[in-house]
């Protein structure tokens, strides 16, 4: 009898083995094992990669509803090429992102009346990376350089930079490419002029002889503009026709759920992390725009976004635990230095004496300064919240004495032998967490500290006694 087990994979690829029988039966074998009942079994190849012809891709743009000018040509058919087969990865990961930002772009582009499909430049400039820094400069979503970003009220200081905000970066980016394509009359130029300028569009158009459409102009603009506009174009069309290129994600990924609280206050937020049960790492993912783990007084009405399953928590207890993450000056200072080691800045040596107000005097300069009180200009800016070197006569700057680091200094001042035991302990000061006690102790990670102390969670309260050792 003729035996038979239908496969069904979501591509179409049969995934059993034929084998012929001497007796020209054919036998479907799964597992080496003989099936007699019809199965269905659901299979998926993540990594197929579809072919495509030139004239499929045409006929899908053709069927495209959208509100931007979009005629297929090689150059687009070759990026679309490379996102497709050549760089899926970043295909799919961008994907993976898209959901936690494309409703807050859809909203702003509906909002200044602007073709939705602009939400796609984002993917081209960061890559839908807040944090993506380019090498010229250029931060966040949208690439913002600060002097373009202070055009459109994106500030930047020690403790923030507005050009990582999400919302706030992407109503710039609005403004700034609304005014663009009010300039040039055609989204295309629009596009083209904030890769590369205004200026440089102008110029463009006038060694063209005038012509006003982004094709004609093509050849006079600069080399990495005339790449910029056909990989926008190429990702209108990729995103939409994902599945067709089998560009699926193994893991569906789903956006971090979050609400607004305003603490009308500084904030240590490896502090509230700790007290709350917060993961710091979900806190900075939500908030970009804070370099430092910290919030300063200059935005303390700053609504921080926090994840939506502890916001009840943090608003019932808020004014309970407000002293606890309020943010001292000892505690700005370590979490800029911690801050500036992460990120490679050169860092040399953590002042821990008592502070010292020092008036700038003429021809004085930041490095003659730390030269003279033995520490570094990264610390100077970073005690008083400098975002530049320049500094003025009769300027008071705050500086730290002392030879020895902070975190050691700390670390030494709280580490006392036990009678009992003969080990070690750390008493938990004000502003403490897990990780910041971990970085005073050389040797001991976070883990290690739980288990001494049969520790749950990552919570610890000021006073509390840590086994170290």
């Amino acid at each position: 009898m003729e035996k038979l087990v239908k496969t069904i994979s979501c591509i179409l690829f049969p995934m059993l083995l034929v084998h012929q029988q001497s007796h020209g039966q054919e036998l479907f074998e799964l597992n080496n094992a003989s099936i007699d009942e019809e199965l269905i079994i659901p299979s998926y190849q993540f990594e197929y990669i579809p072919d495509f012809t030139y004239e499929e891709v045409a006929k899908r743009v053709r069927a495209m509803d959208t509100g931007m000018s979009f005629e297929l040509n090689e150059r687009i058919f070759s990026f679309i090429n490379y996102f497709t087969v050549r760089n899926r990865e970043y295909t799919k990961m961008v994907l993976r992102k898209k959901e936690t930002y494309f409703p807050l772009f859809e909203e702003t582009l509906a909002q200044y009346d602007m073709p939705d499909d602009i939400k796609f430049l984002s993917i081209i400039e960061s890559g839908l990376n807040p944090r993506a820094r380019s090498r010229v400069g250029a931060m966040g979503l949208w690439q913002f350089m600060p002097a373009t970003g202070r055009m459109y009220n994106l500030h930047v200081n020690y403790d923030i930079d507005d050009r990582m905000d999400p919302e706030l970066s992407t109503e710039a980016a609005a403004k700034y490419l609304k005014s663009l394509y009010r300039m040039f009359g055609d989204w295309e130029l629009a596009l083209a002029a904030y890769n590369c300028g205004p200026g440089n569009v102008r110029k463009a158009i006038s060694r063209s002889g005038g012509r006003r459409t982004f094709w004609e102009i093509y050849n006079y603009l600069p080399k990495e503009t005339r790449g910029y506009v056909p990989q926008f174009q190429a990702m209108m069309y990729v995103i939409r026709y994902a599945e067709e290129h089998n560009l699926i994600l193994e893991t569906p990924s789903y956006p971090l759920a979050f609400d607004r609280i305003k603490f009308n206050q500084a904030l240590d937020l490896e502090q509230l992390a700790s007290i709350s049960g917060i993961c710091i790492e979900d806190l900075e993912e939500l908030n970009p725009s804070l370099k430092n783990r910290l919030l300063p007084s200059s935005h303390q009405h700053y609504a921080l976004r926090v994840p939506k399953a502890k916001s009840d928590f943090i608003v019932e207890h808020k004014e309970k635990f407000s002293d606890a993450i309020k943010l001292t000056s000892e505690r700005t200072v370590e979490l800029r230095l911690a801050s500036n080691q992460t990120t490679n800045r050169s860092v040399v040596q953590v002042g821990v004496g008592e502070r010292i107000a020092y008036k700038v005097k003429p021809g004085d300069a930041l490095g003659k300064i730390a030269q003279l009180h033995g520490t570094s200009v990264e610390n100077i800016k970073a005690w008083n919240n400098l975002s530049s070197n320049m500094i003025k006569v009769g300027q008071t700057l705050y500086l730290y004495s002392g030879k020895t680091s902070t975190s050691n200094s700390i670390a030494q001042n709280n580490v006392s032998a036990n009678p009992v035991t003969d080990g070690k302990f750390y008493t938990v000061q004000p502003g403490d967490s897990l990780w910041l006690i971990s970085k005073k102790l050389n040797g001991l990670t976070v883990e290690q500290i739980k288990r001494m102390n049969n520790l749950n969670s990552n919570q610890i309260k000021p006073g509390q006694k840590l086994i170290i050792g």
